[in-house]
């Protein structure tokens, strides 16, 4: 990884969303992954594989089940943190890329949500699950 590896005081104690920035979770993986030394597996490609792997974790959860069934299982707490676990996992791979490939994580995400906005603009995307090359003019 390319940035500093050092990790303040603070940052490895704040667990919420509201109180722990992305530069903190990245900080948090760094550490955890020079702890054991595992920064020589962390080449781009694996560490895409590796985001593949646990995205598909996720859809396991929804693999076979219908929407009903999905709502219901997600009522059980264990079964909803499982889910959660997963997406981490997601959360995890995808945040060590960008670290690694010097990517700043909320730029990326403001830069694409910037290109979706042009491309699925409310008027013509409201309501339709299209893909934006189809959606041509609203009538």
């Amino acid at each position: 990884m390319h940035r500093d590896s050092r990790v303040e005081e603070g940052d490895m104690t704040e667990t919420s969303d509201s109180t722990c920035t992305v530069s903190q979770l990245k900080a948090r993986i760094r550490a955890f992954v020079r702890e054991r030394d595992w920064e020589q597996y962390h080449h781009p490609k694996d560490l895409a594989i590796g985001l593949s792997i646990e995205a598909a974790e996720v859809l396991e959860h929804f693999r076979f089940r219908s929407n009903e069934e999905v709502a219901a299982r997600l009522e059980d707490d264990e079964l909803k943190r499982q889910l959660g676990h997963e997406l981490a996992d997601v959360l995890y791979f995808a945040l060590i890329m960008c670290d690694y490939l010097d990517l700043d994580a909320s730029t990326m995400l403001a830069e694409k949500m910037a290109i979706s906005a042009a491309r699925y603009p409310v008027s013509r995307a409201r309501g339709r699950n299209l893909k934006y090359t189809e959606l041509g003019e609203q009538e």
